[in-house]
């Protein structure tokens, strides 16, 4: 029984195309559940003709779906930012592209000066492609997120009135300019951010739009570069 006779048949069907279409008649030597990055989506690694790729199910759409995250995704697998596509299909939710292994970025050489440096070039780099699609302002996507936290019911009544005072506080002051927004990935936390042993690699593409210029550095400072220095 292959991993992916657990898919759904709809899945399974788009997933033998979208593998047809890559690897034509090869054999497939293996196919391997793989988990990392904060995505929702099902990844498997599949071994064909001594080729190693990953196979990406996102699977049910949710409500905060973002429709452009496969135009993002070519533009920055164009620019060498997201690891190499080979196939995406957006109505059946599909992609398929390299298998990077991934290194803990523990073991990126320089330690922290030099990660932060490294990642400072790789989201200049994302802010100097073709521009991602627009989708939503960020200060609502962010309050769209904390109203299910609100609703969860996991916090007792009171708790977070400071924090919501904070965030409406926030969203009036916030100044908002479509015309210098940028490409942004807005989900780079660590762990989407690859290190294969040789260089950095964004992945998991799912929230990417073009937004405020300092989304990423933001996320990425409070994440990884938390000192001054860095």
């Amino acid at each position: 029984m292959s991993v992916l006779d657990t898919l759904t048949q709809a899945e399974r069907d788009a997933a033998h195309t979208a593998l047809r279409e890559v690897i034509g008649a090869a054999t497939i030597d293996a196919v391997t559940l793989v988990s990392g990055g904060a995505t929702s989506a099902r990844l498997f690694r599949i071994d064909a003709g001594h080729e190693n790729y990953l196979l990406r199910i996102e699977g049910v759409p949710s409500p905060l779906r973002n429709p452009h995250q496969y135009v993002s995704l070519r533009i920055a697998a164009r620019a060498g930012i997201a690891p190499r596509l080979y196939y995406a299909n957006e109505t059946s939710r599909v992609a398929v592209m390299d298998f990077v292994q991934r290194q803990p970025l523990s073991l990126y050489p320089g330690g922290l000066p030099a990660l932060a440096r490294a990642l400072g070039e790789l989201l200049a780099r994302l802010q100097a492609t073709p521009t991602f699609p627009a989708f939503v302002r960020y200060p609502d996507i962010v309050a769209r997120l904390w109203a299910h936290v609100c609703r969860t019911g996991l916090f007792a009544p009171g708790v977070l009135d400071r924090c919501n005072d904070h965030l409406e506080r926030i969203r009036t002051a916030y100044a908002w300019d479509e015309a210098n927004s940028v490409s942004s990935h807005n989900d780079s936390l660590p762990a989407n951010i690859l290190f294969d042993g040789s260089r950095l690699w964004m992945i998991d593409w799912e929230s990417a739009y073009r937004t405020d210029p300092l989304v990423d550095l933001a996320i990425v400072g409070d994440s990884i570069a938390r000192t001054p220095e860095l």
